[in-house]
């Protein structure tokens, strides 16, 4: 699996940004794609994350996932035919911040916790770097 991270870019506060996920040897695996980011001097934080093949990765059934402080505002996708997985992000603050980087595992459960996790995740893309001004 190879993933390639790009959409980042400078944005104003309110703004929206798409970051698409570029991914091969997805095509026929049972997979779950993550986002991640990291803003300077802070830890690798959970955005979102998706499964590939349309496996639940909650216990509630739903196929993606997302951090709170991101829920309502990011959109997370995917293509199969591309294969593509995108963050859809708007009303953009500076606190969104970051370099972002998108990532993936094989399907094993479901569990939110499970995938939210950047330890679990064996790919990982290069970063794109996000920055939103005041």
């Amino acid at each position: 699996v190879q993933l390639q991270a790009s959409g980042g870019g400078l944005v104003q506060a309110g703004g929206s940004l798409r970051l698409s996920c570029a991914a091969s040897g997805l095509t026929s695996s049972n997979c779950v794609v993550g986002w991640f980011r990291q803003a300077p001097g802070k830890e690798r934080a959970f955005v979102a994350a998706i499964s590939w093949s349309g496996s639940a990765i909650t216990w509630g059934g739903s196929t993606t996932y997302y951090a709170d402080s991101v829920k309502g505002r990011f959109t997370i996708s995917r293509d199969n035919t591309e294969p593509t997985v995108y963050l859809q992000m708007n009303s953009l603050n500076p606190e969104d911040t970051a370099v972002y980087y998108c990532a993936a595992r094989r399907f094993d459960y479901s569990s939110s916790y499970y995938y939210s996790r950047s330890s679990r995740y064996d790919y990982w893309g290069q970063g794109t770097l996000v920055t939103v001004s005041s």
